[in-house]
């Protein structure tokens, strides 16, 4: 799992290990005031990337809508600064296919062998040359850390050795669909292991400082103001177009706003949706939207209590206008998603058309008053009892989901209060199970950064000693476990599929999520800039790599 700053206060790799999950929402992304009816999104022009940049630049400014980050270790805390500093051996294409990075090969030879061969002539940024040991470090560091964010990922591997100068053999236990993917996000992230032990604890963080192989370096971190990341000259890509780029820390949702229409800064992703129409009629910039998997939504905290009860989820689910969320808390920047996990998800998949059938034929998530009303009164719950749903402080997007679903419940005949939380006392409710004692619900937005439709499934249907580390309900079906496992350990993308499928159509009914509504990737971006990944790969790959001017 992953801390991130203010806006992830959480994030998980599944068991799957293909994928990242943030839970997030601790900041106000308040654009100045209420977006009118939003005009629909024009989906021809939703792009997961920008023209290459083809001019030098001497300077940006990004603005992190995140806060500041608390590192800039993959699987610790995540940020839009660190894979852009620190590529992995694998990269995650735009278009969420996956390609190669600093791996020139990275692929199955038998069912539990895997080999990755590493590039001619890659090195750290400072000139010094990526090694089978340094390989070895970086992927040791998630698999011998049961605490790790990516942790799952490895799950299944048995060892790893350098078997040549330049090649790395993983051997494994059982077969896992879900490796190759997870070495192009973070999982797969590569550090000098003579840097990283030197640095100690210290590593990633502002102190200790980061060395790595991708386009950027870090050149300075001044706690509070700003990171600066410059362009690195040795980079076997060869150095990009923007010489320095500066991150500046700018959480407050209005003064983003304001900052980007006024031109003080140059892009930022996730800005706010209330401030749509302003960002549209810009002169300065633009915003784009990209092809995304993240959604918001709400879930059950523990196994006592209605939250924990299917009926009660179903019932409060059939109690929303999705629509009209979409309208009020996304400002049209949205869709109606029907499940937990995205299409764009399985988008780049061999089984595509397996995955798509199914998601086709879940049930719509339609607003019907009267059936929620039954079901709670089905449900055998005490409908006395106000249920609690927990958000963030400040988070203007999950209050107002927190308000929608209170809203809904009232309607039903059932009672739902907010828990507003400060920021740590929040984060606390993903690793501390007494903090989730007394609350039935959190509100989150979560994205899966990288190709696969298992994450997800695993993080919240599977038992915790198989990496359902989100089962806060206590779901426990056998058949979904066979199903998910076998789904994993699949040698073939289209029997995996088969397998994932089943199992969805037994846990879906079952709302181990409630999801409101899939969102776009969002991008304000500088008139004079392109070149930028706009699609959710901006998360796990060198999204800044093409960013240059026009």
């Amino acid at each position: 799992m992953r801390i991130s700053g203010p806006r992830a206060s959480l994030a998980a790799i599944a068991v799957g290990a293909t994928a990242l999950l943030v839970l997030t929402g601790c900041t106000s992304r308040d654009g100045g005031g209420e977006s009118p009816t939003a005009a629909p999104v024009d989906e021809s022009a939703v792009v997961a990337s920008m023209p290459a940049g083809t001019k030098d630049v001497d300077a940006v400014t990004w603005a992190l809508v995140e806060g500041e980050p608390l590192s800039l270790l993959a699987g610790s805390d995540y940020n839009f600064v660190a894979p852009n500093i620190c590529e992995s051996l694998l990269r995650v294409e735009p278009d969420f296919s996956i390609g190669d990075g600093i791996a020139s090969s990275a692929e199955w030879t038998d069912p539990v062998t895997f080999v990755i061969d590493i590039r001619e002539g890659v090195t750290f940024s400072d000139g010094t040359p990526v090694t089978p040991d340094d390989v070895i470090y970086s992927l040791g560091r998630h698999k011998d850390n049961v605490a790790d964010g990516y942790f799952g990922a490895f799950v299944f591997v048995d060892s790893m050795e350098a078997t040549g100068d330049s090649q790395v053999t993983v051997h494994f236990s059982a077969p896992d669909a879900d490796f190759r993917a997870a070495i192009a996000s973070g999982g797969g992230a590569v550090l000098s292991k003579a840097f990283s032990e030197k640095a100690g604890a210290a590593l990633g963080t502002s102190s200790g400082g980061i060395l790595c192989a991708g386009p950027y370096e870090l050149d300075s971190w001044t706690p509070g103001s700003e990171i600066v990341t410059v362009a690195n000259k040795n980079y076997y890509g060869g150095a990009p177009h923007v010489a320095k780029i500066t991150y500046k820390f700018i959480a407050d949702g209005t003064t983003l706003t304001n900052a980007l229409l006024e031109g003080e800064v140059d892009g930022a992703f996730n800005v706010p949706p209330a401030a749509r129409t302003a960002f549209e009629g810009s002169d300065k910039g633009h915003l784009v939207l990209g092809p995304s998997t993240a959604s918001y939504s709400f879930g059950p905290t523990r196994s006592t209590g209605a939250g924990a009860n299917p009926e009660v989820r179903r019932a409060l689910s059939m109690a929303i206008d999705r629509e009209q969320y979409i309208q009020t808390v996304l400002g049209g920047l949205g869709y109606v998603q029907n499940s937990f996990v995205a299409p764009f998800s399985w988008s780049g998949s061999p089984a595509a058309d397996t995955y798509q059938a199914a998601y086709d034929e879940l049930p719509a998530l339609a607003l019907d008053l009267d059936a929620a009303k039954k079901l709670v009164a089905e449900s055998g719950e005490d409908t006395s009892v106000p249920l609690k749903i927990a958000v963030p402080a400040g988070a203007k997007e999950l209050s107002q989901t927190a308000a929608i679903v209170q809203s809904a419940a009232q309607q039903i005949g059932l009672t739902v209060e907010v828990d507003e939380r400060q920021a740590s006392d929040f984060a606390a409710i993903f690793v501390d199970e007494s903090a989730r004692e007394d609350i039935d619900f959190v509100a989150t937005v979560g994205y899966i950064e990288t190709p696969g439709a298992l994450p997800n499934p695993q993080l919240f249907a599977l038992p915790a000693d198989l990496g359902g580390i989100f089962n806060w309900s206590g779901y426990a079906n056998d058949e979904v476990t066979a199903l998910l496992q076998q789904a994993r350990t699949a040698t073939d993308p289209q029997a995996s599929a088969d397998a994932y499928v089943k199992a969805q159509a037994i846990f879906a009914p079952d709302m181990l999520q409630v999801t409101l509504a899939g969102a776009y990737q969002t991008l304000f971006i500088s008139n004079e800039l392109t070149g930028a990944v706009t699609s959710v790969a901006a998360y796990s790959s060198p999204w800044a790599l093409q960013l240059g001017g026009k």
